[in-house]
């Protein structure tokens, strides 16, 4: 059963005795009616107990069992607050209140009448005849009044007529809070949902018009604009499926987030109701990933209590990645970057300010072996994640030896400034282009995960890397690259009209970081799920056609060592389970330092980059063995 607020949602009640005025007016109102209920609901029983012969009723009795039944209602209505305004108007609540005060009189009228039977004359039946006639009006006024005001058009001249695309809670809920404030921008004109069993359907006086089939000639007849997808965990197919079979309408589609971004504080500081709350489709809707549900307990035993250290935290991952552990209550929290502004927007985001005061901010290069040494001695992390890095495949390839210089012998150095102090659990955040890499960046990070697994070897504790694709709208990532073209009028640049990506969001990626770093063995490599790859021009044509421009996209051709398609296991390795439903595993073989060799990991760079690639510097080569 719906509810309905005599006050608006998502605002705060006035004070204001013209305010005031019409809610005190309507609970004296429904004490008046209740005992006109009983008036008439008495009458009727006993017409209806002597057959209708006026001649045998006692006016007199009849009229002090009336002032009883009064009596008695307004007391228990009273005292139950059904008179009080405790309980939302025409609710469930307040039935199961109605029918017991209701209840109440009956036993109290039926005492009385056997009581005094003698003196008023009238029969004991009555009022248990009286019972059912006296609950049922008293409802069907609030019923009627229900009716009134929800049928009554308060909507403005502005409003946008709404389609719901789902008639469950979610919808009711949607549809119950947009008729009931005034100030709505949306006005409900009509239900969608896919099952049959709700083909007639009303919730709130708003009827089912049809299922996603009939959509766009439901949109036609009704000149809706806004579709609000209002069903929790829709696949991005069907809503794919969905935007598709609107687009050209002039239709915006609207969706509701995730029932905890609903319930954030964060986004609901203007205290409205968080089913209110809802956003146009992004790209992130259209590729589609999950919700993870994080195991708590398994995270928080390794994590809470204990000094977590976290590279490249002013970074996009490394900064979800301490937002995320410090959720988990660590001891200890240090943020180390060589960024100074990335770092001051990590702690705002945790601290709520950004005075770079605090000792667990921490600026420093993990190229620096010396600066890492020092700090992990004085801090004595106990758990690392190692999420520092040179990322940009195209720049590194042209300029291999910093990649080998951040993305190997920086991870070296953290590796060896770990080891020295004892942490127990140590994450390697690497990438998919480890797989079988064919570039300087994948063949960097490659050499991580070796130097992490032999680590691993040398210290037998947990040290692993988790390896995933791209994440979604991380700094300088596919998605808000499109974006700016976008924005400056194109063209829309892709590699290859059949090119695809993994993709993963980051608090996803880094839900599942911090999941690996507790299910991991010494020397695994961890591997997240993706989910299924993404055509990439199919990306750029939906985040064109959501731009509303004429935008061209131009084919500029896959670069050197440019995958057409990601893989997230390598050639010459096995995938296997690791108990999780998200994440599997397989081994890196260690590589000791004594072994690494930059101009033999240059010329293999050179040589799988094709003659056409940009020249690669071997200037700082030596010769000792392979990467």
């Amino acid at each position: 059963m719906n509810t309905f607020s005599t006050q608006a949602p998502g605002k705060f009640a006035s004070t204001s005795p013209e305010s005031d005025r019409k809610p005190r007016l309507w609970l004296w109102s429904q004490a008046i009616l209740d005992s006109l209920a009983w008036t008439v609901a008495l009458l009727l029983a006993v017409l209806l107990r002597y057959e209708l012969d006026i001649g045998l009723i006692n006016f007199a009795g009849l009229a002090a069992l009336v002032v009883v039944a009064v009596a008695t209602q307004l007391i228990a209505g009273w005292y139950m607050a059904l008179y009080r305004g405790r309980y939302t108007f025409g609710s469930i609540h307040e039935a199961r209140v109605l029918v017991a005060v209701t209840l109440i009189v009956a036993v109290v009228t039926s005492i009385f009448l056997s009581i005094f039977i003698n003196e008023i004359h009238v029969a004991r039946s009555v009022a248990v005849i009286a019972f059912p006639f006296a609950a049922l009006t008293m409802a069907a006024v609030r019923y009627a009044k229900r009716l009134y005001v929800e049928g009554k058009p308060m909507f403005g001249d502005e409003a946008q007529k709404t389609l719901i695309y789902g008639a469950g809670f979610l919808g009711n809920s949607l549809v119950t809070r947009m008729v009931q404030d005034p100030e709505s921008p949306y006005v409900p004109v009509g239900l969608i949902d896919d099952d049959a069993a709700k083909k007639h359907l009303r919730l709130s006086s708003v009827g089912v018009l049809g299922s996603g089939k009939d959509i766009a000639e439901i949109i036609k007849r009704t000149k809706s604009t806004v579709i609000v997808l209002a069903i929790a965990h829709l696949s991005a197919k069907r809503i794919r499926e969905i935007s598709d079979s609107v687009s050209g309408l002039g239709v915006k589609v609207l969706v509701l987030p995730p029932l905890q971004e609903m319930l954030s504080p964060d986004t609901n500081k203007d205290n409205r109701g968080g089913l209110t709350d809802f956003r146009e489709i992004d790209v992130a809707d259209l590729i589609g990933r999950t919700p993870v549900e994080t195991q708590v307990e398994l995270v928080a035993g390794y994590i809470r209590g204990k000094r977590v250290l976290v590279t490249g935290a002013g970074g996009s991952i490394g900064s979800e990645l301490c937002r995320q552990l410090h959720g988990f209550e660590p001891a200890a929290l240090i943020m180390l970057d060589r960024d100074e502004s990335g770092l001051q927007h990590t702690q705002l985001s945790i601290e709520g300010h950004g005075l770079l005061d605090n000792k667990d901010i921490v600026l420093a290069d993990i190229r620096d072996g010396e600066a890492m040494a020092k700090i992990f001695a004085d801090r004595r992390p106990e758990v690392v994640f190692h999420a520092a890095a040179l990322k940009h495949a195209p720049l590194l390839q042209m300029y291999p030896d910093e990649g080998w210089k951040t993305n190997v012998l920086g991870s070296l150095n953290v590796l060896e400034a770990a080891r020295s102090v004892g942490v127990e659990t140590y994450v390697n955040v690497s990438t998919d282009k480890a797989a079988s890499p064919t570039t300087a960046l994948g063949h960097s990070k490659r050499a991580a995960e070796k130097l992490t697994s032999w680590m691993a070897q040398e210290t037998g504790m947990r040290y692993v890397s988790v390896r995933f694709g791209n994440v979604i709208g991380s700094r300088g990532s596919m998605l808000p690259l499109f974006t700016d073209q976008i924005n400056k009028g194109g063209p829309v640049t892709v590699t290859h009209p059949d090119v695809t990506r993994f993709f993963m969001t980051i608090p996803e990626a880094c839900q599942l970081v911090i999941q690996a770093g507790a299910i991991g063995h010494g020397g695994d490599v961890l591997i997240l799920d993706m989910g299924e790859p993404v055509r990439i021009m199919d990306v750029a044509e939906r985040m064109i056609a959501m731009s509303g421009r004429d935008i061209k996209i131009k084919i500029t051709g896959l670069r050197p060592s440019e995958k057409l398609h990601e893989q997230l296991t390598g050639d010459d390795e096995i995938q296997n389970p690791d108990g999780h439903a998200k994440i599997s595993h397989t081994q890196a073989r260690p590589l000791a330092p004594k072994d690494l060799d930059l101009g033999l990991w240059l010329q293999r760079c050179k040589d799988e980059a094709g003659p056409d690639a940009p020249s690669i510097d071997e200037s700082d080569g030596d010769v000792a063995g392979g990467v």
